[in-house]
């Protein structure tokens, strides 16, 4: 058992840090902007409410984060009455933000002024895979900090993998955007294509989806597009945020990225059609409107 402190009690923190407790055994204490939300999460799972990031991470060997943006992040780290004011020497702060390769190289270089670690880990699977406690983290950081800090992400993950130094989870979970961004599309244009030909969708998924098109998105979103429903999953504001966030290092990494950055436009679309919290999977709608 370690002492473990979570700051960011949204849709993914907030199970994120419920299986740190439970499977994972841990001492919690928790920050949440919104402090009842914080003191929810302690009455529902038997942690400690924090009023500050900085007193969350008091004596805590091991530190995580999941909030919004690179500012969020900064703020509740670097800021004032961040985590990095009390983050002992040799504690391990683990990042699951999806934010830039950028600021987890500054927040890496941040961290070991202190004597203390610091690894980005950010994650896909969306609140249901947080709410299983089955993501996928992609972790930048030193070899021998990942294997101290791999058990205890292991609570509430099914794939954990180190994918080099510092800023390289966060470039991996752009890779994964961009592979969705597409996949998505084309699921989208597929089911449109199919309805106007007159055919059974259900049919159609139901053969092709055992086949080469086969897809995640496509066995476990295709029902609920086909029916026109996206008020659940990850949100296209989310995934707006997150392609901003790549399509910025592609341009300072000169990747050519034509499909994705049309995909972005196309977000932008359905949040013009006021989908703004619909799920990523809403492109249909924007081919039906």
């Amino acid at each position: 058992m370690a002492k473990v402190a979570f700051i960011g009690l949204g849709v993914m923190g907030y199970p994120m840090a419920g299986h740190l407790k439970v499977k994972g055994g841990h001492e919690l204490t928790v920050y949440n902007r919104t402090f009842a939300k914080a003191e929810k999460w302690a009455a529902e799972f038997g942690g400690r409410a924090t009023a500050t990031p900085a007193e969350a991470a008091d004596g805590a060997d091991f530190v995580f984060s999941c909030v919004g943006n690179d500012d969020d992040l900064r703020s509740v780290t670097t800021g004032k009455d961040g985590a990095f004011e009390t983050l002992k020497k040799g504690a391990v702060f683990i990042d699951n933000t999806t934010a830039s390769a950028e600021v987890a190289r500054e927040l890496d270089a941040a961290a070991t002024t202190r004597g203390a670690h610091f690894i980005d880990a950010p994650v896909s699977g969306g609140q249901a895979g947080a709410e299983n406690g089955v993501l996928t983290v992609m972790c930048g950081g030193d070899p021998d900090v990942f294997e101290r800090a791999r058990p205890v992400i292991d609570a509430y993950a099914r794939m954990v993998g180190l994918m080099g130094p510092a800023g390289s989870g966060q470039l991996t979970k752009m890779v994964n955007q961009i592979c969705i961004a597409g996949l998505v599309q084309g699921l989208a244009e597929g089911i449109h294509f199919g309805k106007k030909a007159g055919l059974d969708i259900g049919k159609v998924i139901e053969v092709i989806s055992k086949g080469a098109a086969g897809s995640w998105q496509m066995e476990n979103r295709h029902k609920t597009m086909d029916a026109g429903k996206y008020e659940f999953g990850f949100a296209v504001d989310w995934m707006r945020k997150d392609l901003d966030i790549l399509l910025a290092e592609a341009r300072n990494n000169g990747a050519k990225l034509p499909v994705t950055a049309l995909v972005d436009q196309f977000y932008a679309d359905v949040q013009a059609m006021g989908g703004n919290r619909w799920d990523t999977s809403s492109l249909l709608a924007r081919l039906e409107k």
